[in-house]
């Protein structure tokens, strides 16, 4: 399915989709603080059965070949209902339109994207909604709808795509894989490792120097996703300011060793 993606628009369906598996991977993985369930058995392949949907947590179902098909048949999807400026959409293109910048103003609400999905395949909500990811819109849950759960997605892939290119006191050199889970085949992001929100504290109170500030890491978006959600912008700025620190905590290399096996299939 992801052949009927035009050849110009390419990069931005990879980043999308990139964007969507790190989101349906903080779905779908079971917390690092909590235990393992003792009752659920393995599943090898997500396969939805409408009568008992599946759990799609990563320790005990949905291998990561099968999470890679599955997100990428979801974002091609919903890539190819997109309006083609969005589908083209460049920092550039942004930048020079304001027409742009007005239409999908960031972020983008669940007002906006509605109509920009109203189109989409009805399988596809029917897919999201049986594997336990959103809620049927006619059903009272405590689940996003399948609009609400891919509003925010649609909203960080326009943040990404216009997005200025990083300054090049950040780069830190040529990184070509995530530093956390490996991967080289994936679109990388900046993580500060002081995250900005703590920078003024992390000097006032000697944790870190001026110069030390704009140390940064190229992450995948599923690992930078987990890496703030491992823990608070004071434990990173104060414990885990390095990769290395990063990496010598169990929960991260537990995640690192799954995600790494996430692997798109070539087209």
């Amino acid at each position: 399915m992801s052949d009927e993606i035009p050849s110009e628009y390419n990069a931005n369906y990879e980043q999308f989709r990139d964007i969507l598996s790190s989101f349906l991977i903080e779905r779908i993985a079971v917390p690092v603080t909590k235990p393992k369930p003792k009752s659920k058995r393995r599943s090898k392949k997500l396969t939805p059965d409408p009568a008992s949907p599946p759990s799609l947590e990563t320790e005990d179902a949905a291998s990561a070949d099968d999470l890679a098909e599955f997100t990428s048949y979801i974002a091609t999807a919903v890539f190819l209902t997109l309006p083609s400026d969005l589908q083209s959409l460049t920092y550039h293109a942004w930048s020079d339109s304001p027409h742009l910048q007005s239409l999908y103003a960031l972020p983008i609400t669940t007002d906006v994207a509605a109509p920009l999905l109203q189109t989409l395949d009805p399988s596809i909500p029917d897919s999201l909604t049986a594997y336990g990811i959103t809620a049927d819109p006619s059903t009272p849950s405590s689940l996003p709808t399948p609009t609400e759960f891919l509003t925010p997605i649609l909203s960080a892939y326009l943040t990404a795509a216009t997005t200025p290119p990083p300054p090049p006191s950040s780069t830190k050199g040529k990184v070509t894989a995530c530093e956390i889970c490996g991967r080289d085949w994936i679109n990388l992001t900046y993580h500060h490792l002081i995250p900005r929100k703590v920078h003024e504290q992390a000097v006032k109170r000697g944790w870190h120097r001026p110069e030390e500030l704009q140390n940064v890491a190229w992450l995948c978006g599923a690992c930078h996703r987990f890496v703030h959600r491992f823990k608070e912008h004071e434990d990173l700025a104060r414990e885990f300011y390095t990769v290395e620190r990063l990496l010598a905590a169990e929960e991260v290399r537990r995640f690192a060793e799954w995600v790494g096996r996430v692997r798109w299939k070539a087209r």
